[in-house]
């Protein structure tokens, strides 16, 4: 079984668009990684049109299962976390008219899934998303990178490749995966219900 999770990493003047194909094992394959460009000098209504116009194109055109977004979180520039929820609100609404199901993933979470490690830095996380596609380099600008990042994330996390049902053997994933997936496994054992003394 594959899933194609399309991850979009949010921007006004810059919108990664990310699509994999994540197999039952975990393994994956990049699809398509673009990104979306607005110039600042144009009117907000119409960069949120380009922006997701291009979304639109790239759902239609490639078809993914789930569309994931990076969650928006408080920033001291009050502009750059505004554009990033109005572009947020704009994906979402491009994924709703077709029916896709939507998740949102913290940055910290993007970073644990695909590095094992929620505060990596930018370059580890790009390095991973370069490694686990199989690619000579991560792609750029940054803004790619994380877009993929946020699709696997989902796929591994989220989408119905997360399960160990899958028939994956840890010894097919990478480092980071399999630490992961410890994790996972940890914490499924360790959230039984506990009954609380009266």
């Amino acid at each position: 079984m594959t899933i194609r999770v399309l991850g979009i990493d949010p921007g006004l003047t810059r919108c990664g668009v990310g699509i994999v194909d994540v197999r039952a094992d975990r393994r994956a394959t990049l699809v398509d990684v673009t990104v979306i460009r607005t110039p600042p000098g144009m009117a907000l209504e119409e960069r949120l049109l380009a922006v997701g116009t291009g979304i639109e194109r790239l759902l239609d055109e490639f078809g993914p299962a789930v569309v994931a977004i990076e969650r928006v979180f408080a920033q001291h520039n009050l502009r750059t976390v505004m554009g990033t929820a109005q572009v947020s609100g704009v994906a979402l609404h491009s994924a709703a008219k077709r029916g896709l199901p939507v998740a949102l993933h913290t940055p910290s979470e993007v970073k644990a899934a695909v590095t094992g490690y929620g505060s990596a830095d930018k370059k580890q996380v790009q390095t991973m998303v370069a490694r686990i596609l199989g690619l000579a380099e991560a792609p750029k600008p940054a803004d790619a990178a994380d877009a993929l990042a946020i699709a696997i994330c989902h796929a591994w996390r989220g989408g119905p490749v997360a399960a160990d049902a899958g028939g994956g053997t840890d010894t097919a994933l990478t480092p980071a995966q399999q630490a992961w997936r410890a994790a996972e496994r940890s914490s499924r054992t360790s959230a039984a219900p506990r009954r609380l003394a009266r």
